[in-house]
């Protein structure tokens, strides 16, 4: 049987020979998404594929939970930092916005 998932360069989980990553399939069945509107969702995925990322999320469900959650936090800070080091920029594109909508 082929491997569903592997670890590509940088360290994160994705179904093999695809970019898509494993956190965007379990997030889309964490929604109630089917396998099906899964593939629909990322066409480069066979439901064939789907199922293996979601067998092997399943076998492997605490690991992935805690780097998924991981991952979350990174994410959190991230946009925070980016929010912070951008504050002067989102404020003059809120004005000019406002100018805008005024005119």
């Amino acid at each position: 049987m082929p491997p569903y998932v592997e670890r590509n360069e940088q360290g994160t989980l994705r179904i093999a020979g695809t970019r898509v990553s494993l956190a965007s399939v379990v997030q889309a069945y964490w929604n109630g998404d089917s396998p099906e509107e899964i593939v629909q969702s990322f066409p480069s995925l066979s439901l064939e594929r789907v199922h293996g990322a979601l067998a092997h999320y399943l076998a492997h469900r605490a690991a992935v939970d805690a780097e998924l959650t991981t991952l979350e936090q990174l994410w959190t800070e991230s946009r925070t930092a980016a929010h912070a080091r951008n504050r002067d920029l989102r404020a003059k594109l809120a004005r000019a916005k406002d100018t805008r909508a005024a005119s």
